[in-house]
């Protein structure tokens, strides 16, 4: 089983400011926290290359990718939550280059599994604009990468905290991706209420699972085998993509709910044997999680199921 991860220094210049919760000290704590695992030296290391700027447009409008190009070399803010710097340019293209060259080598059969171990992160970005700490939509962009690559159904699941409003938009029409949510509700960004199911052929292709503050393990891992696993297994997808944000855990700073470490380790169990049953290939995308310590336990509680 080869699992890839993808991982670039670059990532850790994209400056956001002393106080922003998305630092750059995140994915230190993360790599730090691998390196003393055992397997992570057996796993291959993927140098991601820049996105090719084409390959934006498909998840974004013309509009949203001008604005984009604009930044390069500049320090500013898409809005008060969504800071960028001089290197904020190219760590986006290459965070969103991850997926793509993780795809890549999943359809030549010289990886099994992937993992983008990123930043700036991705599912708040819409077609149109860039929002709460995401500047590119990551996941929507490697989606659409397999899409046109052949993949005939791609699963997305987001078990970030908060809603993944930008992928689901990206989507809301589409028969060809499912995308599931699971997040505190009502919180940012306001979206995500069970009556968004989609849209034109992508109804019933939208499932969201809000839950309310204080939710945890018990919670969270009744809906994945009541909704989720059995929504898996019916779609039978070509690529189950996730948006793996770990701000659902209860040590968080920035959110409410309850999660263990280990929940981490469960949904990812859960959600491979559902994969092996679909024979679906997983790219898990790092998303949110504020809590540096949490944040790198709950990554290698999920890298190591992902190691398999």
């Amino acid at each position: 089983m080869k699992l890839g991860y993808a991982y670039d220094d670059t990532f850790l210049l994209h400056d956001t400011g002393s106080f922003h919760p998305e630092s750059p000290q995140r994915l230190e704590s993360i790599l730090n926290r691998l390196n003393q695992a055992s397997y992570f030296k057996d796993l291959h290391w993927i140098k991601p290359p820049s996105l090719p700027i084409e390959l934006i447009e498909p998840a974004h409008s013309r509009r949203h990718l001008e604005r984009f190009l604009s930044i390069q070399g500049k320090r500013g803010g898409f809005d008060g939550d969504t800071p960028f710097s001089e290197s904020s340019f190219d760590a986006a293209l290459l965070a969103a280059g991850s997926g793509v060259e993780l795809a890549k080598k999943m359809i030549l059969g010289e990886l099994d599994r992937g993992l983008a171990l990123v930043r700036p992160p991705g599912h708040h970005a819409e077609t149109g604009k860039a929002m709460g700490f995401c500047l590119l939509n990551n996941i929507a962009i490697t989606a659409h990468y397999l899409l046109n690559q052949g993949a005939q159904r791609i699963y997305i699941l987001d078990w970030d905290v908060h809603h993944g409003n930008g992928t689901q938009e990206i989507f809301y029409d589409s028969d060809r991706v499912f995308f599931t949510s699971l997040h505190q509700y009502p919180y940012y960004p306001g979206s995500g209420s069970y009556s968004e199911t989609g849209r034109g052929k992508g109804e019933g292709y939208t499932m969201n699972i809000p839950l309310a503050m204080g939710s945890g393990d018990k919670e969270y891992l009744h809906f994945f085998q009541e909704k989720i696993l059995p929504s898996i297994l019916e779609f039978s997808p070509d690529y189950l993509l996730i948006s793996a944000g770990f701000d659902a855990h209860k040590r968080d700073p920035l959110a409410g709910m309850n999660l263990s470490t280990n929940a981490f380790a469960e949904f990812t169990r859960l959600v491979l044997s559902a994969c092996k049953q679909t024979d679906s290939k997983i790219i898990s995308f790092l998303e949110g999680g504020y809590d540096l310590d949490a944040l790198a336990d709950s990554v290698e509680a999920h890298v190591a199921v992902l190691a398999g």
